[in-house]
């Protein structure tokens, strides 16, 4: 069928559609409130289609759709056919193959805590994801050294005729020959189930209270046991993190994605302790991060794990409101997700974003993707060498005032920071943006003359800026550099034709504009040689924009002493060493300055006078 017919007959209704390639497979699942309107949206002749719809379309032969009553039950099927399905272009969670988790059947009588890489959902509870079977190891010998649950199969536990080591040691109370009782056994599993929620201080009073009750019973025996169970668990969970002065459980989500790869970090803190952390890693989704996030936050739920009353995204996703809903039902209390905008949120978000950004560059893809975004970029320009020596120029000013240049240098796509170079624009002190480039330009090459130079050089602008680059290049006689400008948008861009126009519109509004040819290069929003371009504009931006408010706020420190005629910079210094600030001055009396060193009485009555103006007389009016 023709997908504009399809697209007529869906229904106005909610539901989940399903797009799929010529080989019948899905490649793409996505939730609509709306089914005709969401997937008429991507046939809709705009120009703000994102590069995924643009990516799709390409491959969509045939849709098919599955309409259900509500929003919330479209978000909750939409989870099961993309675990069904395993779309090529939707995020997937892996959990099951490289995380694990403890398991803990509360079904079973008396339940015994198991390793599993594959939750089920049967009832049982999962705690995790750990990182390593070194870490979820490392847990549960902790929690049988402090909890004495049994750890013998089920199998063992019905044939057992003698009591094992285990009991021995004190390490389990034997209910395979019923010696403990189930009541007693449940309350041991309720201990177990804090501790791995993170929840101390519930823990912590819960034993405290079996230690008096066992006290008053003169079971001095079982209060003992119970206090060195106490100080071991306190010692414990002192060397916990204490990250939130709140006390809050939450789970704190942040990313990190540099070329075509993606990491998401995320922290787990309970009662504002730092309990664990997760890293999962993307190479080369096609989704947004709110697409991704989305995706990612509904499935990380859909297993039996812990939900904690705050969910932490660094970005707004548009399904929050119904995936809050579905985790109130399945917690049985109030939840939040939030997106943090100040505070101590922030702080813990930032903490797993730097998480993020360590985990992925400490991967085996990072290396592979830098290589590829520089031999990308090679190639989609048509450079004449690979560009592993990138030099990216940008000028920051207000109105003029303050002009700065700054130089960022890239090695191998990794910034080289001890390379940076901040240029304070000397000859021209009007707004003269192609000046000041050309002046900073002029300034770093003519350094170079007779020795290496770079294989790339980048300048923030449009084709105006280009042409400076060159001329600059072409005055020292330097050739052989690859010269690129990269712009948002650049006023001095030339009319386009309008298939062109169409494609900057669908792919961005970033433009690189390159010698000798006439319309800008386009490329993809999600292309990690763009990626890796707009980082190295983004950081030449950054470094000089933070040297211009290092000058600007310079500027503003300039005390007004200096324009008092008798005071230089020798009686400034003096005078603010020995008031301590300029507010302290003002407010000094004419007998105090006097008394500061190097000030004599005329002097000091010109500071004072200077420092307090007398008051405006109002004007009169004719005749009064």
């Amino acid at each position: 069928m023709d997908l504009e017919k399809i697209v007529e007959n869906l229904p106005d209704a909610p539901g989940v559609y399903l797009m799929k390639d010529k080989r019948d497979a899905v490649i793409y699942i996505g939730k609509a409130k709306n089914l005709k309107n969401r997937v008429r949206s991507y046939f809709l002749p705009r120009g703000d289609l994102n590069y995924k719809s643009q990516f799709l379309l390409s491959r969509v032969v045939d849709i098919d759709y599955l309409a259900t009553d509500t929003e919330k039950e479209a978000l909750i099927l939409e989870n099961t056919l993309i675990k069904r399905h395993r779309p090529k272009y939707n995020i997937r969670l892996r959990d099951d193959k490289t995380y694990v988790n403890l398991k803990l059947d509360i079904k079973h009588p008396f339940p015994r805590i198991s390793i599993v890489r594959r939750p089920r959902r049967d009832g049982s509870l999962i705690f995790g994801p750990y990182s390593s079977v070194h870490a979820v190891r490392e847990t549960l010998g902790l929690v049988n050294k402090l909890f004495p649950l049994r750890t013998c199969t089920d199998s063992m536990l019905k044939n057992r005729s003698r009591a094992c080591l285990q009991y021995q040691i004190k390490r389990c109370l034997a209910p395979c020959l019923n010696l403990v009782d189930k009541q007693t056994y449940r309350e041991l599993v309720k201990e177990v189930i804090l501790f791995l929620e993170g929840k101390s201080r519930e823990l912590t009073g819960l034993l405290k209270e079996k230690m008096r009750k066992a006290s008053e019973a003169l079971d001095f025996e079982e209060a003992a046991r119970i206090r060195d169970q106490l100080q071991s668990i306190e010692t414990t969970l002192e060397k916990q993190k204490v990250v939130s002065t709140k006390g809050r459980d939450q789970d704190i989500f942040a990313y990190f994605r540099q070329g075509g790869l993606m990491e998401i970090h995320t922290l787990f803190v309970r009662q504002g302790q730092l309990i664990g952390s997760s890293s999962y890693h993307f190479i080369e989704p096609k989704l947004t991060e709110e697409e991704v996030f989305s995706s990612f936050i509904k499935q990380f739920y859909h297993q039996e794990r812990f939900i904690p009353e705050e969910t932490i995204l660094p970005i707004k996703i548009d399904d929050s409101r119904l995936i809050e809903e579905l985790l109130q039902e399945k917690k049985g209390e109030k939840i939040r997700i939030i997106v943090p905008q100040r505070g101590e949120r922030l702080k813990l978000l930032e903490l797993a974003r730097q998480n993020a950004e360590f985990a992925l560059k400490g991967s085996q893809d990072y290396e592979h993707s830098r290589e590829k975004s520089l031999i990308e970029l090679k190639s989609q320009l048509g450079l004449r060498n690979l560009p592993g020596w990138i030099e990216c120029f940008d000028i920051s000013n207000i109105a003029g005032s303050q002009a700065v240049g700054s130089m960022v240098v890239f090695e191998g796509g990794v910034p080289r920071k001890d390379r940076y170079r901040h240029y304070r624009i000397k000859e021209l002190a009007q707004v003269d943006d192609y000046g000041m480039m050309k002046e900073v330009l002029s300034r770093r090459y003519r350094e170079a003359e007779g020795k290496e130079i770079p294989d790339m050089l980048i300048v923030d602008g449009g084709k105006g800026q280009l042409n400076i680059a060159l001329s600059v290049l072409q005055e020292l006689k330097l050739e052989g550099l690859n010269v690129i400008s990269l712009a948002k948008k650049s006023k001095d861009e030339p009319r386009v034709a309008s298939h062109l126009r169409n494609r900057l519109k669908s792919k961005g509004d970033e433009k690189i504009y390159l010698p000798g040819k006439k319309n800008p290069t386009v490329l993809p929003k999600d292309s990690p040689a763009l990626l890796l371009l707009q980082r190295i504009r983004d950081e030449a931006h950054r470094f000089a924009i933070t040297y211009h408010r290092k000058l600007r706020d310079k500027k503003r420190l300039r005390s007004s002493l200096e324009d008092i005629p008798g005071v230089g910079e020798v009686r400034k210094k003096e005078l603010l060493r020995h008031f301590g600030s300029l507010k302290k001055i003002k407010e000094a009396s004419l007998k105090d300055l006097e008394q500061a060193p190097g000030i004599i009485k005329g002097l000091a009555r010109n500071i004072y006078d200077f420092l307090h103006p007398p008051p405006l007389t109002p004007p009169t009016r004719g005749g009064e």
